[in-house]
């Protein structure tokens, strides 16, 4: 009977821990696209900062939140700002390292694109590179953190524990 057990747990097992691999190697799924993002929490003289430079040293293309422009928003310099940090990252590619601004930006999966006011994201420029954890910005936490990838590491974990737990057993 225990033979019975092992000949239907290892392979499950093995599947499960394969499938947890690849998932945490990035390999489980579709792209995922991605915006860089002001962060809510972020102070206005720092954004004011992180957008000067963006559209100064940055060279980020800045046309469409000026005066006029399908993005142009006086009152909200957060909107403001994400349309600039987007803009630099659509030039250098999105990543953890690229969208920060001085801890003023964030990656999100959430489109934060409004009225005429498009914002391209990572899949639509093909530079992804994304390494933390993704959000919707509705959150005044910091948004750095990489807790995604430390559950899918624990899902690994346990698998591989629970197959050394079968082999034992039998």
């Amino acid at each position: 009977m225990l033979s019975g057990i092992f000949a239907w747990a290892l392979p499950f097992f093995l599947i499960l821990l394969v499938s947890v691999v690849a998932d945490a190697q990035g390999g489980g799924g579709a792209p995922r696209e991605l915006w860089c993002v002001g962060k809510n929490n972020a102070e206005d003289a720092a954004l004011q900062s992180a957008l000067d430079w963006t559209c100064g040293p940055g060279g980020a293309d800045c046309g469409p939140i000026q005066k006029g422009g399908p993005c142009y928003d006086a009152s909200d310099l957060q909107r403001t700002a994400s349309f600039a940090f987007n803009n630099y990252c659509t030039k250098h590619g999105f990543s953890d390292e690229t969208c920060n601004f001085g801890n003023t930006a964030a990656l999100t999966s959430l489109n934060p694109s409004h009225s005429n006011c498009k914002f391209p994201s990572s899949l639509s420029t093909g530079t992804a590179n994304f390494s933390g954890a993704a959000t919707d910005g509705s959150d005044t936490s910091d948004l750095t953190s990489n807790s995604s990838i430390a559950h899918q590491s624990g899902r690994a974990s346990i698998a591989i524990h629970l197959l050394f737990a079968v082999l034992l057993i039998f």
